[in-house]
């Protein structure tokens, strides 16, 4: 079965195409073919790039032209049996689409119709900057890929699982009422993440409690208590929780209503210093990207190491609040690619936690290649640094749909 995951972003094309014969979360596969499409608004052109087989194929500079063209460039540019060519596409039986947000309409993969479309847009407001290059992205794969099935997998369901109790706000009841609830998001990563641990340990995902650290520009950590979400950093929206890359993570509401009483700062303004003027990069004034910000302490930036250790220090206390929520864990994941690559900053997060039975090795966690365990032998807990496949993950979910007759 050909299932072509598209991942569509307001300036992107992420798309990966699969060759899925099974209907579990098996030892993940490499795409058969690749292709993404980067536009820059401030260069006013993009660029194209595809993969088959693990081979370059396709590296060119667009101009600005229109998504649908970029798109077909991409899916044309796909060697299957018969070579390249728009009849490589009629072999695509489904197209999987990244959803980010499904509020608490969608909470299971759902094959695209006129009425979720219109669902859809009614939740822009909830995700507005992703929303709508979703619903592009869908129009576009309609149009150039028509007898293929079309199905939403919404990054939001994973977490479908929390309790009234950890998806409630302190807030009005009302609130509830109008959305305003824990989401959570990173969930098709989780889900990957979450399996594939257990498999790697060889334990049943059902017996086992996981706490995963979703770690890159953005991030986030989630309890999750026999392969489900009990509990997880981000809400409402991806700002909550642990400090990230340019957003600020947690934050004391009283402060948004100071600067717009004193500063006069309209919600516009506010929202973009949230997301783009905050985390790392706000504390440096240097960067959101983790690697820059340990270049800057090693050469003794002293707002590089402030930064550092705030994010730090954002870890201990989120991961203190889903270990108490869980009573205990079992394994303890990093994943995305801080979460890969920097073994310090794991050293670092394991040490706070030797009292709960965290114990790293320190040569496995600095030679570690993913998937892997780094914990001691004698450690209570399972440490792993897991690579995220969330494009292999929605093609084994849809694989799995399509073997029940969707």
């Amino acid at each position: 079965m050909k299932i072509l995951i598209i991942n569509a972003g307001s300036s992107s094309y992420k798309l990966a195409l699969y060759d899925v014969n099974t209907s579990v979360l098996a030892e993940p596969q490499k795409p058969l073919w690749q292709g993404c499409y980067q536009y820059s608004a401030h260069e006013g052109n993009g660029h194209v790039t595809a993969w088959q087989r693990g081979q370059k194929i396709l590296d060119q500079a667009v101009s600005d032209t229109e998504h649908a063209d970029t798109l077909s460039m991409l899916l044309n540019s796909i060697a299957l049996d018969n070579g390249p060519g728009t009849h490589s596409l009629a072999a695509i039986d489904i197209v999987g689409h990244r959803v980010v947000h499904g509020g608490s309409v969608f909470q299971q993969p759902t094959v695209i119709t006129t009425k979720v479309k219109t669902s859809l847009q009614a939740l822009i407001p909830l995700a507005p900057l992703h929303l709508p290059a979703n619903l592009k992205g869908m129009a576009l794969a309609e149009t150039l890929l028509p007898k293929a099935l079309q199905v939403a997998i919404f990054d939001t369901a994973f977490h479908a699982t929390l309790s009234e109790v950890a998806s409630t706000y302190a807030g009005p009841y009302a609130w509830r009422k109008q959305g305003i609830q824990r989401y959570g998001f990173h969930g098709i990563s989780y889900q990957y993440c979450a399996a594939r641990c257990a498999a790697v340990l060889d334990r049943e995902l059902t017996h086992m409690k996981i706490i995963c650290c979703h770690l890159g520009n953005g991030a986030s950590m989630a309890a999750i208590d026999q392969g489900k979400s009990v509990d997880t950093t981000m809400g409402f929206t991806p700002n909550d929780g642990l400090m990230m890359g340019s957003r600020c993570g947690s934050l004391d509401s009283g402060i948004l209503l100071f600067l717009e009483q004193h500063d006069h700062q309209t919600a516009e303004e506010l929202m973009h210093t949230l997301n783009f003027d905050a985390g790392l990069k706000g504390i440096s004034g240097a960067s959101n990207d983790m690697r820059e910000i340990v270049r800057l302490c090693n050469q003794g930036n002293e707002r590089a190491k402030l930064a550092y250790d705030m994010y730090i220090h954002s870890m201990k206390r989120n991961l203190g609040a889903m270990l108490g929520v869980l009573g205990g864990m079992d394994a303890l994941v990093f994943t995305g690619g801080i979460g890969e690559n920097l073994p310090a900053l794991r050293m670092e997060v394991c040490q706070a936690f030797r009292a709960s039975g965290v114990k790293l090795d320190a040569a496995k966690n600095v030679q570690c290649q993913p998937d892997a365990l780094i914990s001691e032998t004698s450690s209570n807990v399972a440490v792993l640094v897991i690579a995220t496949q969330e494009d292999w993950c929605m093609a084994c979910t849809l694989s799995s749909m399509a073997s029940q007759k969707i």
